[in-house]
């Protein structure tokens, strides 16, 4: 189906999730499947409620799939790391250090990574694919596992600023939040790069 030969090999979804954002973390999520898990029916991140989204958690963690039993890995860059270098490489830089707390070591693997996201180079069987949150069904679990947390996340952040209303937008550029920055200004979360043409 794809270019990578996924016979036996283990199988590594990779999805980011606040690429867009004004403000707070690009977060991605990495899921190495063992075993049968059943993912059919599993949509996007994006396409799923919130509630959606938590019930497919609870599921996924029924199968085993956690982060406390290191098949699932978590990883963000904040504002200023993405101010210095950009966002294609803090995703880059992110999309390293889930692999690195997978360990996934000498053993034969497959990552499989949505959009315009890429693994480090170091890591040589990998395709990036595509829609392959719409595709891939592990894809679209690495994107619930990274939009559920960074939703907590900024849910957080909101009680340190509660300005802007960071809890009902999450950081996005809705007109609420442009407006909120133009009447507060900018918050240390906040990626200025991002943000020009609204202070």
């Amino acid at each position: 189906m794809y270019n990578i030969n996924m016979a036996r090999k283990i199988l590594i979804g990779i999805d980011e999730v606040g690429r867009g954002c004004l403000a707070g973390p690009l977060t991605v999520g990495a899921i190495l499947k063992k075993g049968r898990v059943d993912l059919r029916g599993i949509k996007d991140s994006k396409k799923l409620s919130a509630k959606q989204r938590e019930e497919w958690l609870r599921r996924l963690n029924a199968y085993g799939v956690r982060r406390k039993a290191r098949n699932v890995a978590i990883a963000s860059v904040g504002a200023p790391i993405i101010d210095r270098i950009g966002i294609s490489a803090a995703a880059r830089l992110a999309v390293g250090r889930c692999l690195k707390k997978l360990a996934i070591r000498r053993k034969p693997y497959a990552i499989m990574l949505d959009g315009s996201l890429y693994a480090p180079k170091t890591y040589l069987n990998q395709e990036t694919i595509i829609k392959g949150d719409e595709k891939i069904p592990l894809i679209a679990a690495a994107s619930i596992f990274a939009k559920v947390w960074r939703d907590k996340k900024m849910a957080r952040l909101a009680k340190k600023f509660p300005d802007y209303a960071l809890e009902i937008h999450k950081g996005y550029g809705t007109l609420a939040h442009r407006r909120a920055i133009k009447k507060h200004g900018l918050s240390e979360i906040h990626r200025r790069s991002f943000c020009r043409k609204f202070v």
